[in-house]
């Protein structure tokens, strides 16, 4: 698989897999699989993962760390901290803590969970407000010098908090939302991190399926989908947002979804799509986006039929946390 390199001299594929529906608090009849994905995706070149202590909390940071324990030297694992989390128990309660102590509680945890000596790749997960973005990044810093973490990153921050940190410690990555249909960080998050060499690795790149073409007016979300309360997926945003899939379905004999992950490697050199799967099939689909090389007609295309998309991409209170 070709390389992309983040900034700070960060030399990862080209495309993420990220592991967040893996090993959540619930039963997993198919854990082993999971497992087996992570390994073959491996095998076939990608050497960047993605997870966090939240994700469970904890257990998917335990089934990452047994997957990739074996070929732990053949890749570069991400996780995060910045909620609160309880370290003692695992319980999540609530709102965010960035406060160094926390980090430094978490940060073993993570690496014990992980079953490695070292984080290739921390993120703050979310901004905290109640403690100077100098101080998260000191504390970063220090782990760095520590050996316990490899690069500084940063999840859903505000430029002036990007800069902020980056003066202290550089940061290497920005992981936010960012593809077809959501495209405001192009207004001002990815001019900064252009001017500050940070790389930007986009989270929801096929806009939590929708890109796929898998979704349309019949599909439905049961009450434990994160889709069912997000604005953008009301039947009537759907009836709207379907424009940009039909689209992007006529280009390249490729899928929507191969479409949308060549739109970003299209944008900038320094962009990693993160993408989540836990089918063989899908992965196999999506990593073949790297086979699709959109020209300038194409990209001028998508510009020029300026689709608007309609509702927002998560609800309000989840906005809240965003672009700190």
């Amino acid at each position: 698989m070709i390389k992309r390199t983040l900034g700070q001299g960060l030399e990862v594929s080209a495309l993420s897999l990220g592991a967040m529906g893996y090993g959540k608090a619930r039963e997993l009849p198919d854990r082993a699989e999971m497992i087996d994905l992570l390994r073959t995706a491996v095998e076939r070149g990608m050497d960047f993962f993605d997870t966090a202590e939240v994700y469970g909390p904890w257990t998917n940071e335990e089934m990452v760390g047994e997957a990739l324990a074996p070929v732990r030297d053949q890749v570069k694992i991400a996780t995060k901290f910045g909620w609160d989390i309880d370290q003692e128990t695992g319980e999540h309660r609530g709102g965010v803590n960035s406060k160094p102590a926390q980090i430094r509680r978490a940060v073993e945890g993570s690496l014990k969970r992980l079953r490695t000596d070292h984080i290739d790749l921390y993120y703050q997960h979310r901004v905290d407000p109640d403690v100077p973005m100098e101080d998260v990044a000191g504390t970063v810093r220090e782990l760095i010098a520590e050996g316990k973490v490899r690069w500084f990153g940063l999840s859903e921050a505000g430029a002036q908090s990007i800069r902020r940190a980056h003066t202290v410690q550089p940061v290497a990555a920005l992981q936010s939302e960012y593809s077809l249909w959501t495209r405001e960080p192009e207004a001002e998050i990815i001019p900064t991190i252009e001017e500050l060499g940070i790389g930007l690795v986009p989270f929801s790149p096929l806009g939590k399926g929708f890109l796929t073409g898998k979704i349309d007016l019949n599909t439905t979300f049961d009450s434990s989908d994160i889709r069912a309360g997000i604005p953008r997926f009301s039947e009537e945003a759907r009836l709207a947002n379907l424009k940009l899939v039909e689209l992007i379905g006529k280009k390249h004999d490729a899928t929507p979804a191969q479409v949308a992950l060549a739109w970003l490697l299209a944008q900038k050199p320094w962009i990693v799509p993160l993408f989540g799967t836990r089918k063989l099939e899908r992965f196999e689909e999506n990593i073949g986006a790297l086979n699709v090389t959109l020209d300038k007609a194409d990209l001028d295309e998508i510009e020029q039929a300026n689709i608007v998309i309609h509702g927002a991409r998560y609800p309000e209170a989840m906005m809240r946390r965003s672009g700190l």
